[in-house]
């Protein structure tokens, strides 16, 4: 009998297989020769039309694996049309590198097992009415969006909903924008549940994954805590998908296959027929939209959780103010500093630049060091000696040999998070200062390490990148200041203002999360700034609806949709002609604008 089967290459049909006279259904996951190799491949629900005769291949084994769900199928066939993605390319973010799992030890479960446990945590009025609008919308696909201000207790509030589902025998998925947020919520999530659960992302380990993959298959693992890829994983009995920052632009995949997380969880989400719950302090304008279209529903917390009071906002004019040669830190700035680390305060110093210098220039032969790959300029890594790229990752020492042969002289331009811990330490010798970016985060025990001693205040002083304002809770942190409050508010990107409300009312829910007073401190040369007054406000909601309306008028996302067509070449001058042709033509069929 002929089998269709998919295999997870580039290809965007499955190949036709004889059975071997194997017992096979739609999902069964098999091994097929496939050229000179052997590889997994799943049984699909439809064959590819050939004209020619060719020989078939026999299938060499049906795997011992639950086989994949119909809805699973639907699902990965739906995103291979709407994101442009070879179908083959699809169900290879579905399996492991070396397939699917059949074999795992018993007691390698055991830590993802659901215990009884006592609740310990008592939710107030605000959040027991938000939980009674979740439940009311029932266990069938619907969206909803938990909207709460910082510290309000959303989690706590999808985590009683939560409970309930995985009472009944189902399991779910949790998303997070992030990797470095999974070590924080895991801890929160075993004091709530007693038990760990499975964490999947890019710097989760083979073994683990071995683990996990089965467990999720087998319905032995019954929550799942990830990034963007845990969404493809194949669960045997999905019963809720929580999108936890759903605003977060971290969710959108803009290296080899392209889409957007929170989007697509909404998708699975439907043909899944379960609920998807999106939780937010400040919604995307595509999420507020939909709102007010009552395609979503909408809960909303409007205080922070046991009445703690929210930060007061400070604006510190540096048009005005004193800044010391070669510093990037005003004396007033300062100051205030002083009165917080005095009183027992944890300070933050944020400014969303990983590295030293955003970028180096050579004195004598005006020289830049730009990526060979992007055509933008490298960060100076001092911690590590290198030029690094951004946004493709290619390294380079410095060159200290000018054109001319004669030695370089460097011209750090503009700070960093490492300037800025430089400045600092020359500032403050006797206190414990420390990096929070990706940087610092890359692994596991250096992550969880410093997490630890900024929530025992064994670090006095934190200087961060955009990872910070992410959902981490520091019980002592009450002064936060904004080194560069101008970077990025302006720009070419159309959700620009819409990021930089965001990421400003995320990093202020950072501070005073324990009830003490607290106050964010903005450096800027532009204290009329629109941005800085919508976050002084306290009301990004009005920003939002305003946003909406520009939007609307001006023919911008989410009314109108924007097609990238992204022509690459190693010859520029060839690139750049090709790229005209591919105008020219589509200029002929379209009378968009190009």
């Amino acid at each position: 009998m002929k089998v269709p089967i998919l295999i997870p290459n580039i290809f965007d049909h499955p190949f036709t297989y004889d059975s071997n006279s194997l017992n096979l259904d739609k999902g069964n996951y098999v091994i097929v020769p496939f050229g000179s190799t052997k590889i997994t491949g799943i049984v699909w629900d439809k064959f590819e039309k050939a004209e020619k005769k060719f020989l078939i291949k026999k299938i060499e084994k049906k795997l011992d694996v639950p086989k994949m769900r119909g809805n699973m199928i639907d699902f990965l066939n739906w995103f291979s049309i709407y994101n442009i993605v070879p179908i083959g390319m699809c169900i290879r973010l579905t399996l492991l590198s070396k397939g699917a799992v059949e074999n795992i030890p018993e007691n390698s479960f055991n830590q993802y097992q659901k215990l009884n446990r006592n609740l310990k945590y008592k939710l107030n009025s605000e959040q027991e009415k938000c939980l009674s609008e979740i439940k009311k919308k029932g266990n069938k696909f619907n969206v909803h969006v938990l909207d709460g201000v910082t510290g309000s207790g959303k989690t706590l509030v999808y985590f009683n909903r939560l409970r309930e589902i995985i009472n009944r025998g189902y399991q779910a998925l949790i998303m997070l924008p992030e990797i470095g947020l999974t070590t924080q919520f895991k801890k929160r999530f075993v004091d709530f549940f007693g038990f760990e659960p499975a964490i999947w992302h890019s710097a989760t380990s083979k073994k683990n994954k071995k683990i996990i993959w089965r467990g999720i298959v087998e319905k032995k693992i019954r929550v799942v805590v990830g990034a963007r890829s845990s969404l493809f994983l194949p669960f045997a009995k999905l019963g809720i998908i929580i999108v936890d920052e759903e605003h977060d632009a971290s969710y959108k995949q803009d290296e080899g296959i392209f889409y957007n997380a929170r989007d697509m969880a909404i998708s699975r989400g439907s043909f899944e027929k379960t609920p998807v719950l999106l939780i937010t302090s400040i919604p995307s304008v595509e999420t507020f939209n939909n709102i007010i279209k009552k395609k979503y529903s909408t809960s909303k917390l409007n205080k922070r959780y046991q009445d703690a009071s929210m930060p007061n906002f400070e604006i510190i004019n540096l048009n005005s103010k004193k800044i010391s040669n070669k510093k990037w830190i005003a004396n007033e700035t300062m100051e205030k500093v002083n009165h917080h680390l005095q009183k027992g305060d944890q300070v933050l110093f944020f400014l969303n630049r990983r590295g030293f210098a955003p970028f180096v220039i050579c004195k004598k032969c005006h020289n830049k060091f730009l990526c060979p790959n992007c055509s933008v300029n490298l960060n100076y890594h001092k911690s590590k000696n290198f030029l690094l790229c951004h946004y493709c990752g290619y390294k380079n020492n410095l060159n200290k040999i000018c054109k001319d042969n004669k030695p370089c002289e460097f011209i750090m331009c503009g700070p960093g998070v490492e300037r800025i811990a430089e400045e600092l330490e020359q500032k403050y010798p006797d206190k414990k200062i420390r990096i929070f970016s990706s940087d610092t985060l890359n692994k596991k025990k250096t992550s969880e390490d410093l997490i630890e001693k900024i929530e025992n205040k064994k670090i006095d002083i934190l200087v961060g990148t955009q990872l910070i304002s992410k959902g981490f809770h520091f019980s002592k942190l009450n002064c936060i200041v904004v080194v560069d409050a101008d970077f990025s508010s302006h720009g070419y990107d159309l959700r620009s203002a819409e990021k930089n409300i965001q990421l400003y009312h995320q990093l202020s829910g950072r501070a005073g999360r324990e009830g003490s007073s607290s106050t964010i401190y903005f450096q800027t040369y532009t204290p009329d700034d629109e941005i800085l007054l919508n976050i002084s406000k306290k009301d990004p909601h009005q920003f939002l609806l305003n946003e909406i309306e520009l939007r609307k008028k001006n023919k911008l996302p989410p009314f109108y949709r924007f097609i990238s067509i992204i022509v690459t070449g190693k010859n520029e001058k060839q690139t750049i002609n090709e790229a005209l042709k591919v105008k020219n033509r589509i200029t002929k069929d379209i009378e968009e604008e190009i």
